[in-house]
């Protein structure tokens, strides 16, 4: 079977996948690699680095998960290589890059987003290798559309801003479910928007997809102001109303989202459900399915969105079935030579130690109090840090959460920080057992359990988990085997190797944002650098801070 590329090209985050023989090798987005979040354009950085992994200058296939015409130029000239160009229509590439991958022999297969080809939601059902493309909603009407527009009534503009939405609605009481229904109702089993409340199918979308970061134009019309009052200012104060409106918005996305998902249900009646698009990215929401529908066993790769798009026309165009994406670590490696190189260049002195001494040592001070960058093996695929890229803490500290926004993340406080759960300990500690490798779901913490886990048990008793396991990451579980063994917690806070910028990619990527920020220990491989630069000795001396933290314990 030849090598397919992928690619998600002129478009928010942008990416290139590499298939060989129906195995994925290689996928990564480009904001890694260009440094610019969400980055839209030409994956040219992504796609070069795809082929070199594999050994290759050129492929045979390239397949693009959209529609040519939806293009803004046509890519072919990015790539100085002849091959034959696949232009896959955007929900079916999203549909594929579930499916396909899911190890499903066969299953329900739902798609939501803004927009993609005209079209914003898509039903299917996935056999084998084919789609069976069962409804779809076109534009105008688009659940992600009608998200966005109150994300930015809610004064948050920027593309992607919509996840914050999702922190903030457990603050509220949603109140205010009845006025938001007069923007979006069921038509038949699926739904249609008001377009009195919205702007984007009276004129051309505003949108910036070529390069840089994307950005959207205003979504929403001067009635949703009538309906729910001035719209917020990035700068003002969030208030009480804008915290029900938030959670208003969530409990309505929530309750179309379901309905869609009870459509499929009727229709196929089968016990798997496939999720891709934006949408799928609401892991309060996908956590729900489970819950509240007759699905067994929900998928959502790691990828969800439109970088997805990427894997989902190269899995389509190769028609393979055999591989499951049971992990999200395709993107590039680095060995301990080459982080030493870049410590030494830095400065830096640096202990090296063997995986047991790692996983002990860095299990200790996180229980000590210290923040940890945690940088392993291959970048994970996705908006999500799943242990490669992730900046790790304690989770049983309450003021974790203000310590990490005051010394690293500096973002708003009421964002949660995840958890990772070792996979074989995750039922004692959540609801569901389910397995959450790509932090998708959002499951209820159990009662029991709560008052241990404050750092990243969110205000509404629940967390969006990573589940980790011994196959999929070793050192990672072994780290989090040995915190266990320190505290009796078998988990760890994790959030994004970065300061509200693309996750770090680099080991020099790394080494700036240890320097621009406060974090204690930097782990590069198997490589630990503690904040006094002091190397080996110092390194293994407990933190001032991680003192203090045991004492306020």
């Amino acid at each position: 079977m030849p090598a397919i590329l992928g690619l998600n090209a002129y478009h928010g985050d942008a990416a290139a996948a590499l298939v060989v023989d129906g195995e994925l090798v290689a996928a990564a987005e480009e904001e890694r690699f260009n440094r610019v979040k969400h980055s839209a354009g030409f994956p040219a950085h992504a796609a070069s680095w795809c082929l070199a992994q594999a050994g290759l200058d050129a492929v045979e296939h390239v397949a693009v998960g959209c529609l040519k015409s939806s293009l803004p130029a046509d890519p072919r000239p990015e790539l100085p290589f002849d091959a034959e160009w696949h232009f896959v229509e955007h929900h079916v590439a999203h549909l594929a890059s579930s499916f396909l991958v899911s190890g499903f022999d066969d299953a329900a297969v739902l798609s939501v987003d803004a927009f993609g080809d005209g079209v914003s939601t898509m039903l299917a059902r996935g056999s084998g290798t084919s789609l069976e493309i069962l409804d779809r909603v076109e534009f105008p009407h688009s659940l992600g559309v009608l998200y966005t527009a109150v994300t930015q009534w809610l004064g948050f503009p920027r593309y992607g801003d919509e996840g914050k939405v999702m922190g903030l609605a457990p603050y509220g009481t949603p109140r205010f479910t009845d006025e938001l229904h007069r923007l979006v109702r069921p038509a038949g089993d699926l739904f249609e928007l008001d377009l009195d409340y919205f702007t984007h199918h009276e004129q051309p979308m505003e949108l910036a997809w070529r390069e840089g970061s994307p950005s959207v134009g205003r979504l929403f019309s001067p009635r949703l102001e009538e309906l729910l009052g001035p719209a917020r200012d990035a700068e003002d104060d969030l208030s009480a109303h804008h915290e029900d409106v938030a959670a208003s918005l969530q409990a309505v996305l929530e309750e179309h989202y379901l309905r869609l998902a009870d459509t499929l249900w009727r229709r196929t009646t089968l016990p798997r459900l496939c999720l891709a698009g934006g949408v799928a990215l609401n892991a309060v929401a996908n956590g729900r399915i489970l819950r509240e529908t007759p699905f067994e066993h929900v998928f959502v790769q790691p990828a969800a969105s439109d970088s997805g798009t990427a894997v989902g026309a190269a899995f389509h165009v190769a028609a393979a079935r055999g591989f499951t994406m049971e992990h999200a670590y395709w993107g590039p490696r680095y060995s301990d030579e080459e982080c030493a190189a870049v410590l030494s260049a830095a400065g830096l002195e640096a202990q090296r130690l063997d995986e047991e001494e790692l996983c002990a040592h860095v299990a200790r001070r996180i229980a000590a109090g210290d923040v940890v960058g945690w940088f392993q093996d291959r970048m994970e695929l996705g908006p999500r840090a799943l242990g490669n890229r992730s900046i790790l803490a304690d989770p049983r500290w309450h003021e974790i959460k203000d310590v990490l926004n005051a010394r690293v993340k500096h973002r708003e406080p009421f964002r949660p920080f995840a958890p990772s759960v070792l996979a074989e300990e995750a039922p004692a500690w959540f609801e569901q057992d389910e397995p959450s490798p790509f932090m998708v779901l959002v499951y209820r913490t159990r009662p029991e359990k709560r008052e241990l886990i404050p750092g990243v048990n969110h205000v509404d008793d629940t967390g969006r988990l990573q589940t980790v396991t011994r196959e999929a990451n070793p050192r990672y579980h072994r780290l989090i085997q040995e915190f266990e063994r320190l505290t009796g917690v078998p988990m760890v806070l994790n959030t994004s190797f970065d300061e509200n910028e693309p996750i770090v990619m680099t080991p020099a990527d790394a080494v700036e944002t240890f320097r621009r920020t406060r974090i204690d220990l930097l782990v590069l491989g198997s490589l630990v650098v503690a904040r006094s630069g002091g190397g080996a000795e110092q390194a293994a001396e407990p933190a001032a801070l991680g003192g203090q933290v045991e004492a306020e314990r």
